[in-house]
């Protein structure tokens, strides 16, 4: 690894402070490119880092090695290893409708679940939680029994570290107290497994698998799809998430248009001749 390679991981690592996982993919991004160039990075041309990089196929794969790259040759720019200001535009993706499932799927895959014991009664107001909720699975995973307030739901350690407030439906609600009156450990985190450790997100990952056939992230666009769907506003639903900008929410405007057009397609007289 090159010396300006070692300082941008530790700038990172120590002053912006990133999470261990962003960290990772930050230094594995730029440990490969620099093993297939041969050289230090910043001593080399773009032609040079398009044929590294040629080989992804999968453009998202190719943006966020090329982001990673972008990051460090900004950095370097800033602390004077290179005098040249250098970005490399990203390609572009083509914007897909989220995935999500309607909510008589959801229903459909909550009457699955076996709940004659506390691992089923987990795994069913866990479902509910996600979907009433929309919360991340980060932000699931550390959630405390305090942080329940009534109806509302208080997430302390939302992305970038900023606190907000979802309501939860009564429905939901009813079933996370079934679940923490059978529950048989008391400790600080809601969700735990049955050794009464804090549930880990590839357990997650496998409850949502295996009674939905969807990731966790495809229940939080589930929720925001039900919300736009519905007619909330735009804002709203970032609020909600917690998104940051406007910009990363308006994804879902795309779900709102095709709702649309499937309503005029369906109910004008025009549509039909």
């Amino acid at each position: 690894m090159s010396k300006e390679l070692e300082a941008f991981i530790e700038y990172i690592t120590v002053i912006k402070a990133l999470s261990s996982r962003t960290i990772e993919a930050y230094r594995g991004d730029l440990i490969d490119l620099e093993m297939a160039l041969g050289k230090s990075l910043v001593e080399i041309d773009s032609s040079a880092v398009f044929r590294a990089l040629e080989h992804h196929r999968n453009k998202r794969t190719l943006n966020r090695k090329l982001s990673s790259f972008n990051s460090f040759l900004d950095f370097c720019h800033r602390n004077r290893f290179d005098s040249a200001s250098t970005k490399f535009a990203l390609a572009k993706v083509p914007k897909n409708l989220p995935k999500y499932l309607p909510y008589e799927a959801i229903q459909t895959g909550l009457q699955m679940i076996d709940r004659s014991d506390w691992i089923g009664l987990r795994d069913y107001a866990l479902i509910l939680f996600l979907y009433a909720t929309g919360v991340r699975v980060s932000e699931s995973l550390v959630v405390q029994e305090g942080d329940i307030e009534g109806e509302w739901l208080r997430i302390r350690h939302g992305k970038g570290e900023k606190e907000r407030y979802v309501p939860i439906a009564p429905e939901a609600l009813k079933a996370l107290r079934t679940y923490q009156d059978a529950l048989p450990y008391k400790r600080l985190n809601l969700w735990l497994n049955y050794r009464g450790e804090p549930l880990s997100r590839i357990s997650v990952f496998k409850i949502t698998q295996k009674y939905l056939g969807v990731s966790p992230h495809a229940i939080r666009h589930s929720y925001a799809t039900s919300l736009i769907l519905g007619g909330a506003d735009l804002r709203v639903v970032q609020e909600l998430l917690g998104h940051a900008s406007l910009l990363t929410t308006q994804i879902y405007t795309h779900v709102q248009k095709h709702n649309l057009q499937e309503t005029v397609l369906n109910h004008h007289p025009m549509a039909h001749q």
